[in-house]
């Protein structure tokens, strides 16, 4: 049976069966022509850049995003996160303010959170892609079924993961999250408009830890330098 490469790492192995339906060939086949159409974000070569950071064998954490951000120059292919250089967006400053409450981090110059997945942090955007300039662009055109199924897939892991979900739409996943071994921590988003709502003073970064840390695994070094 013919093995496809998409990734570069084991997630090619768990999500083999995924990349033969037709509704993933599809999709990359919008996807494809959108880039040579219209300017899309992140660049291509970024698209699977979270799972390629965070294998499948090292994942311990998930924080879902909704999309990438749709300005020149942010989107990296991890939520939240945006390239060195580039002022960091008003969710990803409270969500420094609130590491910084809560692990006494020191608040980063940059937003790029490279350095969390590489620890082992996914850093998964329901969907993958954004026309600039046009948030939710790329919306129901077939990433939604793609990544609902990776998280199952995250969900099948016999290794306990935390799965922190920030906002309604991160949260109307938890409904994939079934396996008891899993930890789930949620709250509201940590947009300018909901962040008071909940998401400061949650604590979810010394909650992973402790948590990574009663089951054996190493702790995440939040800290970005």
């Amino acid at each position: 049976m013919e093995k496809i490469e998409i990734i570069g790492n084991d997630w090619d192995i768990v999500l083999q069966d995924e990349f033969k339906k037709e509704y993933f060939y599809n999709l990359l086949k919008h996807v494809q022509g959108e880039y040579k159409r219209v300017t899309v974000f992140p660049p291509k070569n970024e698209v699977f850049k979270a799972f390629r950071y965070t294998s499948y064998k090292n994942l311990k954490v998930v924080i879902l995003g909704q999309d990438p951000y749709h300005g020149i120059g942010e989107a990296e292919g991890l939520s939240f996160s945006v390239k060195k250089g580039i002022r960091k967006p008003p969710s990803l400053n409270n969500i420094f303010k609130e590491l910084h409450d809560d692990m006494g981090c020191t608040i980063p110059p940059d937003g790029s959170l490279v350095s969390w997945a590489k620890q082992g942090v996914l850093l998964l955007n329901a969907v993958l892609t954004v026309i600039k300039d046009q948030a939710a662009s790329h919306k129901n055109i077939g990433w939604e079924e793609f990544t609902d199924n990776v998280i199952k897939k995250i969900n099948e892991k016999d290794e306990p993961v935390v799965f922190i979900l920030w906002g309604s739409f991160a949260r109307s996943k938890k409904k994939y999250i079934t396996n008891p071994k899993h930890y789930i921590i949620e709250s509201a988003h940590p947009s300018p408009f909901s962040a008071y709502n909940g998401f400061f003073g949650s604590r979810p970064f010394s909650k992973t830890n402790d948590f990574l840390i009663k089951n054996n695994l190493e702790p995440i070094d939040w800290q970005i330098n």
